[in-house]
């Protein structure tokens, strides 16, 4: 089954000897996490990529037994409970996408770790939005939250209600992150066969900080808008010659906008973080209520790391 088990730390850097590219996926056992391994079947088969799954084993963290008692049932042992968990989400992998290679990992160390470090040469993470933790009642879990701040590729994590013939819905506002996830949305347009929505929201009013009405009227600030949207979506065209985008320029908050729009989507796509907020946080406001709040899966994309 191409089972391995290591350190988080040292664990194979994403591609085989062959340089073959994979999309990685994360499970514990949960629904929501066979439900993004379903997901990741489905978009390493697109992609034409192997897929990984990983098990983060936490217990010989804390130098507990790991195999079943001389006076249990075999399978009882943690450590056989962690392998039976790997195995189920294998099996649904390879029940859902047939024709694509799936490896298993049962990797020793804490989910949050393993997945940000095991991500690095990855094309893709994903990840349901909930898990097994002690706070299951969260909207959307730590792991997926982490990951879409540090993870080294593209985080989709797998929430809402995905509609099948609804579009791709890219999120634009000009900065470096929101660039990145542009050119993912014209690939997973392409890779869905669906169509790609590319929202720009704008406001007069921002924040109660924002002083740009003081000098700008709204026109001028909706023809700015425009021209963000018009100009990211024309150097994408000439990248991706094959896939047309439909612009829609939305008055209102981001976060309001998109959250309504993702109702009707399959997709939404958006970067990290935004031109607002403070600079130094890794993941911005509206991609966390995005996380949180959207209808459907969201994948967040970040600028290559220096």
């Amino acid at each position: 089954m191409g089972r391995s088990e290591g350190r988080a730390g040292t664990a194979e850097t994403g591609t085989d000897g062959g340089g073959s590219p994979f999309v990685l996926v994360g499970t514990d056992g949960s629904p929501a996490a066979l439900g993004a391994v379903e997901t990741a079947a489905r978009e390493a088969g697109q992609r034409g990529a192997r897929l990984v799954v990983a098990h983060a084993f936490i217990w010989p963290l804390f130098s507990v037994g790991l195999e079943p008692s001389l006076y249990g049932p075999t399978e009882s042992g943690l450590r056989r409970q962690a392998q039976i968990v790997l195995d189920t989400a294998v099996a649904r992998a390879r029940a859902v996408a047939p024709g694509t290679e799936v490896s298993g990992e049962l990797i020793s160390g804490e989910p949050l770790v393993v997945l940000a470090t095991r991500s690095r040469g990855a094309e893709l993470v994903v990840v349901g939005s909930r898990g097994t933790g002690a706070f299951g009642a969260l909207v959307v879990g730590s792991v997926a939250v982490h990951l879409a701040a540090h993870a080294e590729c593209p985080v989709l994590v797998v929430r809402g209600r995905e509609d099948p013939y609804g579009p791709v819905l890219l999120a634009v506002d000009g900065s470096p992150d929101s660039d990145a996830a542009v050119d993912f949305a014209f690939e997973e347009a392409r890779a869905r066969r669906a169509e790609l929505v590319a929202v720009h929201a704008w406001t007069a009013r921002s924040g109660p900080g924002d002083l740009t009405p003081l000098f700008h009227g709204a026109e001028e600030v909706h023809a700015e808008a425009g021209r963000v949207l018009d100009a990211a979506l024309a150097r994408a065209a000439e990248r991706h010659p094959g896939t047309k985008a439909e612009a829609r320029l939305l008055r209102g908050k981001p976060r309001e906008v998109l959250l309504e729009e993702s109702a009707n989507a399959q997709l939404v796509v958006m970067g990290a973080r935004g031109r607002g907020g403070f600079t130094g946080l890794l993941l911005g406001s509206v991609s966390q209520a995005l996380l949180h709040h959207a209808h459907c899966p969201v994948a967040v994309v970040r600028t290559a790391r220096g």
